[in-house]
């Protein structure tokens, strides 16, 4: 349940900084602005995929413990 809400607000967020990237690059005309909102995309990404892959442990070794 946990993995669907982050995947859901990840969407969320990068749709949404995508569209500002876009008017940024189009209003200065340089591509920094969707490098840099890719790169926090990116970062966003990883730290969700962490926080899944820590909490799939923690629920592993609660059952592992449990049996």
């Amino acid at each position: 349940m946990r993995a669907v809400w982050l995947f859901s607000r990840n969407d969320a967020v990068a749709n949404v900084a995508v569209i500002g990237a876009a008017g940024l690059v189009a209003w200065t005309g340089s591509a920094w602005p969707d490098l840099a909102v890719a790169a926090v995309i990116a970062l966003l990404f990883l730290h969700s995929a962490y926080e899944i892959l820590r909490g799939a442990r923690a629920e592993l070794r609660e059952h592992s413990l449990a049996a």
